[in-house]
């Protein structure tokens, strides 16, 4: 089981001509932004979610596809940064057959969006709400993408995700989540409503 997810958005790619180096520059995600999955689930990118990855090993591909290689960290052709926006990428577009349609197909407006493959290293859930929000923390970032389709296609693994954040943080006792007004203001006031029934209860008995 790989755990790895994709995600992607209409954030743009563009394309850059300074001489004769061709650059794609365009962000793969973007911080704070929530984002539906299938109605299963609220998503969003926390800050600094990428920070550990800035200088990992990573590939620029064409739409997920590890055989459409168009950069890479390690020898520069690609260059990764986080900003307040979010995932900022540039990649220097070679001069193959992958890299010249794509150069075309960007300028033309046929490929027009980025997306990211990853594995979920932190998360927290919130499921206070419905759907519940997943924010994801941090990641093991192994690609990056321009994409003519970019989406939330992969659903299967971050359910499996929330059933193992369940199973990981069961629900609290009542007892024990009376013990914060602000989390159980409700259940609070059921239980002064009991009590001050019996005070009642009790006054009763003893004028009799």
């Amino acid at each position: 089981m790989s755990k790895i997810e994709k995600r992607g958005g209409l954030l743009g790619v563009e394309a850059r001509a300074i001489d004769e180096k061709r650059t794609l520059v365009g962000y793969a995600s973007v911080f704070n932004s929530p984002a539906d999955i299938g109605g299963y689930w609220t998503e969003m990118i926390a800050p600094g979610a990428f920070a550990s990855q800035l200088t990992a090993d990573v590939r620029a591909l064409v739409d997920h596809d590890s055989g459409r290689v168009i950069g890479r960290t390690k020898s520069g052709t690609l260059r990764l940064s986080e900003d307040a926006k979010g995932l900022r990428v540039e990649v220097d577009v070679p001069d193959t057959t992958n890299g010249n349609d794509l150069w075309v197909l960007v300028e033309r407006g046929d490929i027009s969006g980025m997306s990211f493959g990853f594995r979920v290293t932190k998360e927290a859930w919130d499921e206070t709400v419905d759907p519940p929000t997943r924010t994801i923390q941090a990641v093991e970032l192994t690609e990056v993408s321009a994409v003519a389709f970019p989406a939330y296609d992969d659903t299967t693994i971050g359910k499996r995700s929330l059933d193992e954040w369940r199973s990981a943080n069961p629900q609290k006792p009542l007892a024990e989540e009376t013990e914060d007004p602000a989390a159980a203001p409700v259940t609070r006031a059921a239980l002064t409503k009991v009590r001050l029934k019996m005070s009642l209860d009790l006054k009763a008995r003893s004028t009799r």
